[in-house]
């Protein structure tokens, strides 16, 4: 009989279920979770270390706990992730961190003085007085006992359960070098006054073994700090997609009555109201009322869309004006909204080959070395005879191979390339998907809020014969200035600023989809589309009318203006185009980059727009689930793709992209889904952000081709002998100076602006 629990049964249907992780310390602890879960029967399991969840496949009538068991079984904690307790994980993401930046801070206080002090007495002797091993045990006990603990405690979880990790190697050298320097330094004679320089430093009789100790705690503490903050803003765009929902809803009762519910308990078929300024709970159909629906926060589009009966809504939009009655016809995990955010659950479960193949290394890494030194330690002692000796050198290879500039190698260059990142308007958010920007080929931009502004503006006026332009821009923005629409406030605001005070409108009247009416210095004033006029049987002018066609067909925005009963003019409105925008295409064409244009606006308009700054391609009238489609089909044609947006339909495509860019202009939806934030309004910082990620990358692999390197050729070193432990613990201490030092070329990154060339495009 297999000991591993059964999931199988005779079915053919699958479900996928999410767990939290817990308890996992490094690399090697996310290849254990995902071993012991698909040794399962019927199960396929993924683990992301930096997310700290797995991704599993069941078979459908399996049970979830068979799955947190195995997890526990194999030394760590697990909880099904359910929307109720969408925040739990994030809670004890944040109070990990909390905890290790309080260890960390002790550590940093008592190593800096133990350190001095190890020096000092390491070479000049005299200075040692009664007593002097008691001080440093006192500066030494809390870094390696208190703030090491969770190196301790983990390595003890790993040995009970017969396996080991990163935490195994830093807590045996931690244990080792301290026990071993309480020895030397109780046990062994005095040095002697007259000894050399040299001598001292070979043979310092413990007192750096503390040092070495405490060091080691406070590199890896502070790599392990860096790695949590990280992992805590992992799941901060799926919170940001849930906080969009409304969290209650006003039920229509049959009697006519009202009752307040939780979203939770809204059922199809209920109809619910829906005020000016609120948010639609759920999609649903409208039975009653007409409003203005603020989309942006969907479908990342400036313009708002009028609803009446009939029509659909989507939950999570907002009311501008009007007052709607809905009749739910999703609700829960059918919703668009749900269905936004199971995309961008899927779209980070994915693995980045830099962690997959710190995943492969750490498997063998830390049992490979713990042999090493336990040889080393039986070879000598079977040559020399020496167990001070064989320890020594046991104890070297320990040290040398603690992996200090392995977690420095990432949140080092990450440091040192947000900073720079700063000073170009770029922010980098992690190391996951940098290794994808060497392959980059193709940025797909979002249109509304990223090339454009987003925000409608008066571009263009034709007005009739004899008619004075400025009385036009009075009439009508007196008018439109009394309405909440975007497209009325862009024609207000433009009257305003160009002429200053505008009368008062009176008997202001809107017509639902159509414009609005009313009367300015006693004359009556129509504004609105074409189909407005001819329903009141005025006609256009031919040349105003051929004119509102081309603009039309441009993709601008057309406002006809009338008073009396006569057409004076036709405005243009348009979402203008970002002035940096053309320099930035520009710019991915010279790095080599194919560009497109993906918007859910009509073709048109996406057509005008590409056409103005360059982008060689354009996507239009794409629903927002099929954002994350186009970009799938770009991959699968073997592209790599960027893609750069700020709206929160975007926010699945940027986690699908094997590299996301958001504009710090954008809802925080996009932000947090995105691998890069732009935070400088010059579209430009997109190229320079392509360009800093391949930096970074570059600078990473350095890193650990060194790290690794480092140890490859230190090991057998130490395990011949030629290594002291101190010597060890000064190497170590020079390998992670070197990680430092080549990250901290990052702050010299040139701009694009500056340095922009074809060849870039290959770094």
């Amino acid at each position: 009989m297999s000991a591993t629990p059964s999931l199988t049964e005779e079915t053919a249907t699958e479900r996928d279920v999410e767990l939290a992780v817990s308890g996992m310390t490094c690399a090697a602890c996310a290849v254990r979770v995902e071993r012991k879960l698909n040794k399962l029967d019927g199960v396929r399991a993924s683990v992301n270390y930096a997310t700290a969840r797995a991704s599993v496949t069941v078979p459908a009538p399996a049970d979830d706990d068979v799955l947190t068991e195995t997890v526990q079984k194999a030394g760590y904690s697990a909880e099904v992730i359910r929307p109720a307790a969408a925040d739990e994980p994030a809670a004890h993401s944040e109070d990990r961190t909390r905890d290790l930046w309080r260890r960390l801070v002790v550590s940093v206080l008592l190593f800096v003085p133990l350190a001095d002090l190890a020096i000092l007495f390491t070479v000049m002797p005299a200075a040692r007085f009664p007593g002097w091993q008691w001080l440093l045990v006192a500066l030494a006990l809390p870094v390696a006992g208190w703030s090491a603990w969770p190196f301790h405690r983990a390595a003890f979880v790993n040995a009970r359960h017969g396996s080991s990790s990163m935490d195994t190697l830093v807590s045996i050298g931690i244990t080792a070098a301290g026990v071993w320097s309480l020895y030397a330094m109780f046990t062994s004679a005095d040095v002697t006054s007259d000894a050399s320089g040299l001598w001292l430093l070979l043979n310092s009789k413990g007192v750096a073994y503390l040092e070495v100790a405490a060091g080691v705690t406070t590199f890896v503490l502070a790599g392990r700090y860096f790695e949590a903050r990280a992992q805590r803003k992992a799941g901060g765009a799926l919170r940001a997609l849930a906080e969009l929902s409304a969290k209650s809803a006003t039920v229509l009762l049959e009697d006519g009555s009202q009752r307040d519910i939780a979203i939770e308990h809204l059922q199809v078929g209920q109809r619910f109201l829906t005020r000016p300024g609120g948010t639609i709970a759920t999609d649903g159909r409208v039975v009653e009322g007409q409003a203005a629906i603020d989309c942006s926060s969907m479908t990342g589009e400036s313009v708002p869309l009028e609803v009446a009966a009939g029509d659909e809504v989507t939950g999570g939009t907002v009311v501008s004006n009007g007052r709607l009655v809905v009749e739910a016809t999703r609700v829960g995990r059918d919703t668009q909204l749900a269905a936004m955010v199971r995309l961008v659950e899927e779209a980070q479960t994915g693995k980045a080959a830099v962690q997959r193949m710190a995943d492969r290394i750490s498997a063998y890494f830390v049992p490979t070395v713990l042999v090493l030194a336990l040889l080393t330690f039986s070879g000598w002692l079977l040559v020399d005879g020496s167990v001070e000796r064989s320890f020594t050198a046991a104890l070297s290879v320990l040290i040398i191979a603690c992996p200090c500039a392995l977690g420095l190698a990432t949140p080092t260059a990450l440091m040192a390339a947000s900073g720079r990142g700063a000073q170009l308007g770029i922010f980098l958010k992690g190391y996951q998907a940098l290794e994808s920007t060497r392959a980059i080929d193709t940025v797909v931009f979002d249109k509304t809020g990223t090339v454009t502004s987003g925000r409608m503006s008066l571009v263009d006026v034709s007005c009739a014969d004899d008619v004075d332009r400025a009385e036009v821009l009075r009439l009508a923005g007196a008018l439109e200035e009394a309405s909440e629409h975007a497209v009325a406030a862009a024609i207000g605001s433009a009257a305003r600023t160009e002429l200053g005070e505008l009368p008062q409108v009176e008997r202001f009247t809107n017509e639902p989809g159509l414009g609005a009416a009313g009367v300015v210095d006693a004359h009556e004033v129509l504004a609105g589309r074409a189909k407005l006029f001819t329903e009141r049987g005025l006609g256009i002018p031919p040349e105003l009318d051929r004119q509102r066609e081309q603009w039309e067909q441009q993709g601008r925005t057309t406002v006809v203006i009338g008073c009396d009963g006569r057409v004076l003019a036709v405005l243009a409105l348009a979402d203008l185009v970002k002035p940096s925008a053309e320099r930035a295409v520009r710019e991915l064409h010279r790095l080599g980059l194919r560009t497109v244009l993906l918007t859910g606006d009509n073709a048109a308009t996406a057509s005008a727009v590409a056409g103005e700054v360059g982008i060689e391609e354009t996507i239009a009238e794409v629903l927002p689930g099929e954002k994350v489609d186009v970009v799938r089909g770009l991959q699968s044609e073997g592209r790599a793709v960027a893609v750069v947006g700020d709206g929160v339909n975007d926010a699945p495509a940027l986690a699908t992209a094997d590299l996301g860019l958001a504009v710090v202009a954008g809802t925080d939806v996009a932000i947090k889904a995105a691998d890069l934030i732009l935070v400088r309004e010059d579209l430009t910082a997109a190229p320079d952000a392509i360009k800093l990620a391949r930096g970074t990358l570059r600078t990473i692999r350095g890193n650990l081709v060194w790290a690794f390197g480092y140890n490859v050729a230190a090991i057998p070193l130490a395990m011949l002998g030629l290594l002291n432990p101190l010597i060890a613990g000064g190497a170590m201490a020079l390998s992670s100076g070197f990680v430092v030092s080549n990250s901290l070329r990052l702050r010299r990154f040139p701009s694009g602006a500056t340095s922009a060339s074809p060849g870039t495009a290959s770094a």
